[in-house]
């Protein structure tokens, strides 16, 4: 049975690569499946990996303290828990598995090793060709399945690994075995691979490596390298900006049913140890109004749309330096009390970098709020993933017109009030959509209400 690879994980949209904190087994040790076996430690979180699967540690490649990019193999795990690596310095003899760590492109889709998994390697192979024969276990199956030999097919993928596009790329060509057209669609279908008329380059220039201009030095100036979470942070705004085609719109809000509510629940909520702030009204009423707005809520994905089928909102918290987005995951069905809570549970524990992984993944929807410095309106960067963001002015007091309710004429009034921006992909999101969702949440913030 094929040995099971144990991969640095994608931590979160944005985080590229993590380091390995400490490890909690030792070669030789047996594993449980889920149980911890490592800690690792990126710039926004920590957390504890476990096993994939049960069976004997049999190679740690990637020693604590360092830093590798998302899908390098960590360790290494023998379901049967037969063979024992040899862990003296002497690899020379050691025919399957190149030394330092090994990035794949790609996450196995399946944990359990398929049938076809196991494959001979020369110990004259080069570490390179010895990576580029494992693959990964799905495309082993395709290969078995067609009868492919992997070693006929040029990979894109780290050190000439084998992907699935590759191998369907393949299957596709003139002249290829396993090449039946309805024989291809199904693989596809089943395995998640998108369907193109035709290859295009384009979005591998869009997806390729960031390069950042570089600019000359003058005597004045003092030169410090980014920080991991800075780089990520510019490498994803890029990317993001890259793909998306930006537009915003603005709407502004009065807020004076809202501070009539804070005002009458104070004591009530502080008998109930919640804090509920401007942000908390904001959060409940969009995770309300996205229900009836799904390309809101929604990502272009190839050439298809994904509608998601839950409302998760990204909450960003200032890291002074730095930002991070944990998510309410299920906003929709949190009360006002709740969300509230919960932002500030987020914000907290983002703080004091003790978040866990899966909250900072997910969103379908973000809230940033610049207005809490006192900037009065933003165009923020709609986060790789969503569809949309909305920007929380400061939220102050201001002349407006008015109508008095009683003698139904106009009058100049004092209010307290915020300019929102929604950021919104224009290729799934239209500005009457926009407009529509700006209009429907003013309304909703303007008549809040009170057994939210």
């Amino acid at each position: 049975m094929a040995r099971i690879e144990v991969p640095m994980p994608q931590m979160g949209e944005s985080i590229a690569e993590g380091t390995v904190s400490k490890w909690l087994k030792q070669v030789g040790d047996t594993v449980e499946r889920d149980e911890p076996i490592l800690e690792i430690s990126t710039d926004k979180v920590d957390a504890e990996i476990p096993a994939p699967s049960a069976g004997m540690l049999v190679e740690v490649v990637v020693e604590e303290g360092e830093t590798v990019e998302v899908g390098t193999v960590l360790a290494l795990i023998d379901p049967e828990g037969i063979e024992l690596v040899d862990t003296t310095p002497d690899k020379a003899l050691e025919p399957d598995l190149p030394s330092g760590p090994k990035k794949i492109t790609e996450l196995p889709d399946v944990v359990e090793p398929s049938p076809v998994a196991t494959q001979t390697l020369d110990v004259s192979q080069s570490a390179e060709e010895r990576l580029r024969t494992r693959s990964t276990p799905v495309v082993r199956k395709i290969a078995a399945e067609h009868g492919i030999d992997l070693a006929n097919i040029v990979g894109s993928g780290h050190a000439g690994r084998v992907t699935k596009q590759d191998i369907v790329a393949f299957m596709e060509s003139p002249g290829a075995t396993g090449g039946d057209p309805s024989t291809i669609s199904e693989v596809r279908a089943r395995d998640g691979i998108p369907i193109q008329s035709e290859p295009s380059s384009l979005w591998d220039s869009f997806y390729k490596e960031v390069q950042h201009p570089e600019y000359p030095v003058r005597p004045a100036d003092q030169v410090e390298g980014m920080d991991k979470m800075r780089r990520l942070t510019a490498e994803h705004m890029v990317v993001a900006k890259r793909i998306a085609p930006h537009v915003h719109s603005f709407i502004e809000i009065d807020f004076s049913v809202i501070d009539r509510i804070r005002t009458l629940s104070r004591s009530r909520w502080e008998a109930q140890s919640a804090r509920v702030s401007y942000t908390a009204f904001v959060a409940w009423s969009v995770s309300r109004v996205l229900r009836d707005f799904p390309m809101v809520n929604s990502v272009v994905s190839g050439n298809n749309i994904i509608y998601r089928g839950n409302v998760n909102l990204g909450m960003a918290v200032d890291l002074d330096p730095g930002l991070i987005v944990p998510v309410v995951h299920d906003a929709d069905h949190l009360g006002l009390i709740g969300i509230g809570n919960k932002i500030v549970d987020l914000a907290r524990r983002a703080r004091a970098r003790k978040l866990m992984p899966d909250e900072i993944q997910g969103a379908t929807f973000t809230i940033t709020n610049p207005g809490v410095l006192g900037t009065v309106v933003g165009l923020p960067v709609i986060p790789k993933g969503t569809s949309a963001i909305l920007g929380i002015g400061s939220i102050e007091k201001r002349v407006a017109v008015v109508t008095d309710q009683q003698t139904d004429t106009d009058v100049v009034a004092i209010r307290k009030r915020s300019l929102f921006s929604l950021g919104y992909d224009h290729r799934i999101v239209d500005g009457a959509d926009a407009a529509r969702f700006l209009s429907a949440l003013k309304e909703m913030l303007e008549s809040f209400p009170e057994d939210a």
